[in-house]
C-alpha cells in the first residue's frame, strides 16, 4: 500500500496552556471577599439607613436578615446548579446578580425596596463561597491544598472582621450607600478576571453535561420546596426570634414546627430519591461530617465573639464603632500572618494536631477575655485577641482542607456547598446562642449583686452618703442629691452585672468549645491518596 492510500490522521489539537494558579485564585477570591464583608458591612450603619428610609429599630434588622437567608438557600444548591450550567457560569452569575444587587441598593429610597434587592445581593452572594472553594480545590496540586484552603480561608474569616470597621469609616467619611456602592469596580474587575483566567477541567464540563442532560428531566422540585422551607424558616427564627420573644411568640413557635418537619422530610427524601438535589449521602465520609461539624461550631464561636466585644466595648467602654473595630483589628491581622503558615504546615503535621492546638488556642483566649473589666483598655485585649485569631487560622485551613480531602472530583461543588451552609448555620446559631446566653447572664448577675445592696450594709451606706455629697457640692438640694446618688449606685451595679455576664459568657464560650476534641478521632486523612489531576485544567 503506498503513502497516499494511508488514511491521513486528524490533526490533535494543541493542548490549552494551563492559566497561573495565582491568578485564578485572585480572581475567585473577589467575590467570595465582598459577599464575606457585606455579611457585617451593614450593621454599623444601621442608624443612618435607618434615619434615611424612616424605619425603627425592629423593622430595620430586615436589611440584614434578608441577606442572610437568601445566602443559605442558595448555598447547598451549588452542586446542582453547577451541574446544569458550569461552576464558572454559576460563578460570573451569581457575581453579577451580587453586583446589580449591591448598585440597587444604594439607589433605595425605601426600607421595602433596601429589603428586596439586600435578598438579591444574598441570592448573589450565596455560590460564591463554595464555587470558589471547589474552584481552587480543582486549580492547585494535591501538596497545595492546605495554601489553597488558606487563600479561602482569609476571605473567609477576614471578610467579617473587618467589614465593621470599614463600613463605619466609609459610613462617617462618605454616606451609607457608599458601603454598596464600593462593590462595584471591585466586583466588574473580579467579573473580568474569572472569564478571562479561569476555565473548568475539560473532564468536569463533560461529566456535567452528562449529568445536566439526567437532571433536566429529573429536577427534584420537592426536594428545592423543602429545603426553601426548612432553611428560610430556621434562619428567620434564628435571626429575630430574640426580637419576638423566642416561643412566646406564635410566628417563632409556627417558624420552629415548619422548619423541623420541612427539613425532616427533606433529609428523608433527598436520601430516598433517586435524583437527589442535594447529595447528603457525602455525609457518609467520616472526615468530611467530623470537619463540617466542627467547622459549624467554629464559626458558631468567631460570629459570637465577633458580636460580645464591640458590644462591651461600645456599651461599657464607650467606644465608637470605629474605635471599636480598630480594637479588634490585632485578631484579624494574626489571622492574615498564621493562615499561610498554617497552610504550609498542612502537609507536615497532621490535621488533627492542627484543630486540636486551634480549639486550645481559642479556649485560652476566651479564658483571658473572661478576666476583662471596665478598667481594660486595647492593650489588656491584644494578647487575647491575638491568641484567638491564631486558634481560628489553626482551625480553618486543616478543617476545610480535610473535609474535602477524600471528596470526588465530580462532587466537590456539593460538598463546598454543604460545608459553606454548615459554617454559616453554626454563625447564626452561635450569635444567637450568645446574645441569649448574655441577657440571661446580666439578669442572674444583677440580682446577685444587687441582693448585696442593703440598706443596713455600712459600705452602701457609706457611699451613698459620698455620692450625695457630691451632688449637694454641684448646687443640688438634699432630696434630690438623695434621688441621684441612688440612681448612679443602680447604674453602677447595672454595669458591673453587664461585666460579670461577659466575664461568665467569654468563659462558657473557651469551655464549651473543648467538647469538640473528641471529634477528631473521626477526622482520618488519607495521605496517600492520588493526588487530584489538574492537568486537564
Amino acid at each position: 500500500m503506498t503513502a497516499l492510500s494511508e488514511p491521513i490522521a486528524a490533526p490533535i489539537p494543541a493542548a490549552r496552556p494551563r492559566d497561573n494558579k495565582w491568578i485564578v485564585a485572585i480572581a475567585v477570591t473577589f467575590g467570595t471577599l465582598m459577599g464575606a464583608i457585606d455579611s457585617s458591612i451593614v450593621n454599623v450603619a444601621l442608624p443612618h439607613i435607618r434615619g434615611t428610609v424612616g424605619a425603627t429599630v425592629e423593622q430595620i434588622t430586615a436589611i440584614s436578615t434578608s441577606f442572610i437567608i437568601a445566602n443559605v438557600l442558595v448555598m447547598p444548591l451549588t452542586g446542582f446548579l453547577g451541574r446544569m450550567f458550569g461552576q464558572k457560569r454559576v460563578y460570573m452569575a451569581c457575581l453579577a446578580i451580587f453586583i446589580a444587587g449591591s448598585a440597587l441598593c444604594g439607589t433605595a429610597g425605601s426600607l421595602g425596596a433596601l429589603v428586596f434587592w439586600r435578598t438579591i445581593q444574598g441570592l448573589g452572594a450565596g455560590a460564591l463561597q463554595p464555587t470558589e472553594q471547589a474552584i481552587l480545590r480543582q486549580t492547585f496540586t494535591k501538596d497545595e491544598q492546605g495554601t489553597a484552603m488558606a487563600l479561602f480561608a482569609m476571605a473567609v474569616m477576614v471578610g467579617p472582621a473587618v467589614g465593621p470597621t470599614l463600613g463605619g469609616y466609609i459610613t462617617d467619611t462618605y454616606s451609607w450607600p457608599w458601603i454598596f456602592y464600593i462593590n462595584l469596580p471591585v466586583g466588574l474587575l473580579g467579573l473580568f478576571m474569572v472569564w478571562r483566567f479561569v476555565h473548568e477541567p475539560e473532564d468536569l464540563v463533560a461529566a456535567n453535561r452528562a449529568a445536566a442532560a439526567t437532571l433536566r428531566d429529573h429536577i427534584d422540585w420537592m426536594g428545592i420546596a423543602l429545603l426553601w422551607v426548612g432553611l428560610g424558616t430556621l434562619q428567620f427564627l434564628l435571626e429575630e426570634g430574640s426580637r419576638y420573644d423566642w416561643f412566646e411568640s406564635g410566628w417563632m413557635q409556627l417558624c420552629a414546627v415548619t422548619s423541623f418537619f420541612s427539613l425532616t422530610s427533606f433529609v428523608i427524601h433527598e436520601l430516598t430519591t433517586e435524583y437527589p438535589v442535594v447529595d447528603l449521602r457525602l455525609f457518609r465520609d467520616g472526615a468530611f461530617a467530623s470537619a463540617t461539624l466542627i467547622g459549624a461550631m467554629m464559626f458558631a464561636m468567631l460570629i459570637g465573639s465577633m458580636f460580645l466585644l464591640p458590644v462591651f466595648m461600645q456599651e461599657l467602654l464607650g467606644y465608637s464603632a470605629t474605635q471599636s473595630g480598630l480594637t479588634l483589628m490585632p485578631r484579624t491581622l494574626m489571622m492574615m500572618a498564621a493562615t499561610p503558615i498554617v497552610g504550609k504546615l498542612y502537609n507536615r503535621v497532621h490535621p488533627g494536631v492542627l484543630i486540636a492546638a486551634g480549639v486550645l488556642l481559642f479556649s485560652i483566649g476566651s479564658y483571658q477575655m473572661s478576666h476583662i473589666t471596665l478598667q481594660s483598655g486595647s492593650r489588656d485585649l491584644i494578647w487575647a485577641l491575638g491568641t484567638t485569631g491564631v486558634g481560628f487560622s489553626c482551625l480553618f485551613v486543616p478543617l476545610n482542607t480535610a473535609a474535602l480531602g477524600s471528596i470526588p472530583r465530580a462532587k466537590l461543588q456539593d460538598a463546598t456547598g454543604l460545608n459553606s451552609l454548615m459554617r454559616q448555620i453554626g454563625g447564626s446559631m452561635g450569635l444567637t446562642i450568645f446574645a441569649t446566653l448574655l441577657t440571661h447572664s446580666a439578669v442572674q448577675a444583677r440580682a446577685t449583686v444587687g441582693a448585696h445592696l442593703v440598706s443596713t450594709s455600712p459600705l452602701v451606706h457609706g457611699r451613698l452618703v459620698g455620692l450625695e455629697a457630691a451632688m449637694m457640692a454641684r448646687g443640688q438640694d438634699a432630696a434630690t442629691a438623695h434621688v441621684m446618688a441612688v440612681g448612679s449606685l443602680t447604674g453602677s451595679v447595672a454595669k458591673q452585672a453587664m461585666v460579670l455576664a461577659f466575664e461568665h459568657v467569654f468563659l462558657i464560650q473557651g469551655v464549651a468549645f473543648l467538647a469538640v476534641l473528641p471529634l477528631l478521632f473521626f477526622l482520618k486523612v488519607d495521605r496517600t491518596a492520588a493526588p487530584v489531576d489538574v492537568d486537564a485544567h
